[in-house]
């Protein structure tokens, strides 16, 4: 156990030195580009930083462990919107792109809905099996493309990174960002396999491993991507890697998931579903200002509060 635990602390110092690189060379490469930041956060680093999560779940697909799966991915986007968003509040106000607000935000909530509904056939069909088949696997690669297409559509409209001019040649930013990803795959699968491990030993199910332990050890990427990005006053990347995530979560991971997989679905996650649509919806009218666009600290802490009592909730029905 005390062997598991200290491997558990060097992944945390992996996922850290591994988010730090990713940051610098995705803020210098959005400069080399032309972009905006926060065409960067929702592909490359919400990609990057969602690699775990689609190494966890295919390999619990694989091994019919659906509930670590879906787990995972709805604990991981409910830890991303409360617990990510609220802790960066904290750090240090955001401040986002009107953009982000009316289109990210609202394209994460359809996105929530889309897998409800899908995951749900036996509120359609009186006796269906709920799962997810191969063909709501399509489904929602094909939301997925239509994502791309917008974040390709931003990029081309010709707004300017406001990062300052990028002092890294392109092969360094390469570098940065190819050992950053690898660091933050390293880190967190060391970090959830021996949590994984830990929360066993003292008898937790798979579903509360999947929405807790895995879904936390997953978004340690996301985590230290945002904190880090908010700390050096980046806050598109920092919103644009959390709402990225949920969006390549929801569809890309559990798309290519369901179509490798078909995975059942237990309707225990429904009530993780509809907080996960309540906290979108609520992160939507927290920005909902048209003086501002901006999550302050007392907003943050309202998330994390939230977070919290959730997961207080989740392990005390655990036991």
């Amino acid at each position: 156990m005390i062997l598991a635990i200290f491997l558990i602390l060097i992944g945390f110092g992996i996922l850290i030195g591994g988010a730090d690189l990713l940051v610098r060379g995705a803020s210098s490469l959005a400069v080399k580009l032309k972009v905006p930041d926060i065409v960067i956060g929702l592909t490359v680093v919400a990609f990057g930083t969602s690699t775990p999560e689609l190494v966890v779940n295919l390999v619990a697909a694989m091994q019919g462990t659906a509930d670590i799966a879906f787990g995972n991915v709805i604990g991981s986007n409910l830890f991303n919107l409360l617990g990510i968003l609220g802790i960066s509040a904290l750090v240090w106000p955001i401040d986002v792109k009107s953009a982000t607000t009316w289109r990210e935000i609202p394209f994460a909530l359809l996105t929530s809905f889309v897998l409800l509904i899908l995951a749900n056939d036996s509120w359609f069909t009186l006796g269906a099996k709920d799962m997810l088949t191969m063909g709501d696997g399509f489904i929602l690669l094909g939301f997925f493309a239509i994502f791309l297409v917008y974040t390709l559509d931003l990029a081309k409209q010709g707004m300017a990174s406001e990062s300052s001019a990028g002092k890294y040649s392109l092969l360094v930013i390469i570098a940065f960002i190819v050992a950053g990803l690898s660091g933050l795959i390293l880190g967190g699968n060391m970090v959830v396999n021996y949590s994984v491990k830990l929360a066993r030993l003292i008898g937790l199910s798979e579903s509360i491993i999947g929405l807790t332990i895995v879904a936390i050890g997953t978004s340690l990427p996301e985590l230290s991507t945002s904190l880090l990005a908010a700390l050096k006053k980046k806050p598109d990347i920092a919103v644009g890697n959390v709402i990225g995530s949920n969006i390549f979560n929801l569809l890309l991971i559990v798309g290519i998931s369901s179509v490798a997989y078909p995975m059942p679905y237990s309707k225990v996650f429904n009530p993780g579903q509809y907080l996960m649509i309540g906290s979108t919806m609520l992160l939507f009218l927290m920005m909902f200002n048209p003086k501002r666009h901006r999550l302050d600290r007392w907003e943050g802490a309202i998330l994390v509060l939230i977070y919290v009592i959730y997961t207080v909730f989740m392990l005390k029905t655990a036991f």
